[in-house]
């Protein structure tokens, strides 16, 4: 495997580092159970999901959100 140092990365073009750190990206999704999700992440998304099965009505699609975002 060749190495790649920071100072090599910054010599190489915008739009194909964008594409390196997309083939990047996809190769590591590719094998999803090996990337291990910290137990701080998992009560999160727990605890986010019992608040939203406690008070459904209390949230917003995403649609509205970024409207009132963007708008």
């Amino acid at each position: 495997m060749k190495t790649i140092s920071a100072s090599h990365i910054v010599e190489i073009p915008i739009d194909q580092r964008i594409q390196l750190v997309e083939d990047i990206w996809d190769s590591i999704a590719e094998i999803p159970q090996s990337v291990k999700v910290p137990d701080w992440h998992k009560k999160e998304l727990e605890k986010r999901l019992e608040e939203f099965h406690a008070n459904p009505d209390g949230t917003s699609p995403w649609a509205e959100i970024k409207e009132r975002i963007l708008g």
